[in-house]
């Protein structure tokens, strides 16, 4: 079983980049996990908003397996408890094998990548800025694969 993580361009917030590499370094003794940080597309030739969205649609995609499991961090997607989180990801890791997860930009996703995703979740109610949820993200995986595992990182 493999975790890819998808984002487009780098982190720029130095605190961040340390926070992410530090839970991908302890997800290491749970699951192989992959960070991928793909070009920025707004520095391509765009014209309209809706051609960013399909261009990292198309960067995205290239970087996927056609039996990956997707599942797309979106603020009208499902939201989880850390315990409820913590099962459907050992689910998906367990039904598909590979599965991804992907961050987009700061305009969101093209139809096309909507269509390719075969779930959608959201890490809050609230807007977060898709450097954050980077963060949030490899912090929550790392939370479910210690509540999967009885380790008492998760207190409750």
């Amino acid at each position: 079983m493999a975790i890819k993580i998808l984002n487009i361009g780098k982190s720029k917030s130095n605190y961040l980049v340390k926070g992410v590499e530090d839970y991908l370094t302890r997800l290491g003794k749970y699951a192989i996990v992959q960070w991928v940080e793909l070009q920025d597309a707004r520095k391509k030739h765009y014209k309209t908003v809706d051609e960013l969205k399909k261009l990292e649609a198309d960067i995205f995609l290239s970087e996927l397996k056609p039996s990956t499991f997707l599942i797309g961090l979106d603020e009208k997607g499902k939201g989880f408890t850390s315990r409820d989180f913590a099962k459907q990801l050992n689910n998906w890791t367990r039904e598909n094998g590979d599965i991804a997860f992907v961050i987009g930009g700061a305009f969101g996703f093209h139809d096309t990548l909507y269509k390719r995703m075969n779930a959608k979740i959201s890490l809050s109610n609230m807007t977060l800025s898709h450097q954050m949820v980077r963060l949030l993200l490899v912090e929550q995986i790392y939370r479910g694969y210690s509540i999967l595992n009885g380790e008492p990182y998760h207190n409750d």
